[in-house]
């Protein structure tokens, strides 16, 4: 099963030990992404030019495939300005302090809000949603912005995508490769669903928990809302409660649009961010008055300062992994094997042909194939692998197809989709200005740890 590896899957693989290198010794991985792109764009092509070429346009092509998380961050931000400047924000938030008292409630109101609005929409919009609202709540609760990234992220990316009961996009997508029903797919991921759930939030919130008992976030290092400039407070109190009433009822409608015209994904998230401008023209010309055309390009240009500030480190990284997927023909050429099916699909189909096989070693894989194939960034490019690694186990072993389909899919998606890979989680992580590659390794020990467990779990599964 699978292509031959070459020199440039091997080189691939060393590149990728040493990226992970680098952000576990916390040095920055600009360079390491550029000299991998280049080392591989060479052994591609054996054409300096085309190398140094290459560099360019795999930075093309990551920019390409961020701009809709790009400008739905900066829009969202350049919004969460002007409510902050006219104090609308304050008041938005009065009514959701009552019930988040503590960081506890913060963390665990926020993640089963996310989890919720994600199973039907996606996580992308809902990080949109929520994050401008609460984040202020949870601020004033005592939650660091970190735990309040890790809550929407581990809840929405992790529980709601990786199962995605609704939408059933990735269960499709594994259960079509696995030559089975979508429902058996669904039904077998359920346990493995709750198990990773309940042990990956529970190990994250101890350990953020005990981190804050040490002192170690400072809120000023967090919020985004409350910024670092004095609110102007440009609208007397009855406009603004009057647009604290308006704002949320515009998300709303938003919601009730998406349920009926059944909106998913980057149309959901289109259907918030035009929202977004639209509530920032409103506030800007009814604030700023005689200025507020000009203020409407100032909150823009502040939102996009943001939001390539956050995304800078993080293109270069995105652009050495997308040329493990489909990204590689389109920035190198067709230089892989004819049967490739990309870098990181051809190593993860590797995998699964090397190892000897029972339900054990099967469920191992599994999750070893899913957690390869998520290192593009994407969760769902490589679910179809899994689903058809499961197919093969499956009928070695005598059984147990939905659930090894179930458990590469769960591996994929927390891995991919995402909760490690850096530029996965940039939603959540820029909505709440921490740091990406913080939130990555901050997510590492739980997720790992979950996964364990569910693997285990699934070997009794199957």
């Amino acid at each position: 099963m699978g292509v031959e590896l070459t020199v440039l899957h091997w080189t691939y693989v060393g590149f990728i030990l040493l990226i992970i290198g680098c952000m576990i010794k916390r040095r920055d991985t600009t360079f390491m992404c550029i000299l991998g792109i280049f080392t591989i764009a060479l052994l591609a092509t054996a054409s300096f030019s085309a190398s140094i070429s290459g560099i360019f346009n795999s930075f093309i092509y990551a920019i390409t495939e961020l701009a809709p998380t790009i400008l739905i961050i900066s829009i969202i931000v350049a919004m969460s300005r002007v409510l902050t400047r006219t104090g609308i924000n304050e008041a938005m938030i009065s009514p959701f302090a009552k019930f988040i008292k503590t960081p506890a409630l913060a963390f665990w109101i926020i993640g089963i809000l996310m989890m919720i609005i994600s199973w039907f929409f996606w996580p992308s919009p809902a990080v949109a949603l929520l994050g401008a609202v609460l984040l202020p709540v949870a601020l004033r609760a005592g939650l660091p912005a970190l735990g309040v990234a890790m809550a929407m992220n581990l809840f929405g990316h992790g529980i709601a995508l990786s199962g995605d009961f609704v939408i059933q996009g990735a269960p499709k997508l594994t259960a079509d490769a696995a030559s089975l029903p979508v429902s058996a797919v669904i039904q077998a991921s359920i346990p493995l669903v709750i198990t990773m759930g309940i042990v990956t939030t529970i190990v994250a919130f101890f350990l953020l928990k005990r981190d804050m008992n040490k002192g170690k976030f400072f809120e000023e290092e967090t919020s985004i809302v409350n910024g670092d400039f004095e609110k102007d407070h440009f609208l007397p109190s009855g406009q603004r409660k009057f647009f604290a009433f308006f704002i949320p009822l515009a998300f709303i409608a938003d919601v009730i649009t998406m349920s009926v015209l059944k909106l998913q994904g980057g149309d959901a998230t289109a259907l918030i961010g035009g929202t977004a401008v639209f509530i920032l023209v409103i506030l800007s010309l009814t604030s700023h008055r005689k200025d507020g055309l000009e203020k409407i390009t100032s909150y823009l240009i502040e939102g996009f300062q943001f939001g390539f500030k956050v995304f800078g480190p993080v293109i270069p990284i995105a652009a050495f992994f997308y040329l493990g997927d489909s990204g590689f023909a389109k920035i190198l050429g067709d230089y892989l094997p004819a049967d490739s099916q990309g870098i990181v699909n051809d190593l993860g189909g590797a995998l699964a042909a090397s190892v000897p096989l029972s339900k054990e070693i099967a469920a191992v894989t599994l999750t070893t194939v899913g957690a390869i194939t998520g290192l593009d960034g994407s969760g769902f490019s490589g679910i179809s692998l899994t689903g058809s690694v499961a197919h093969l186990f499956s009928a070695a072993i005598g059984g147990g197809a939905a659930t090894l389909t179930a458990l590469g899919q769960l591996s994929a998606i927390w891995v991919g989709g995402g909760t490690l890979v850096p530029w996965a989680l940039i939603p959540a992580a820029a909505i709440c200005n921490v740091d990406p590659f913080e939130l990555a390794r901050r997510n590492l020990i739980p997720v790992c740890i979950g996964l364990i467990v569910t693997t285990i779990v699934a070997m009794f599964l199957i």
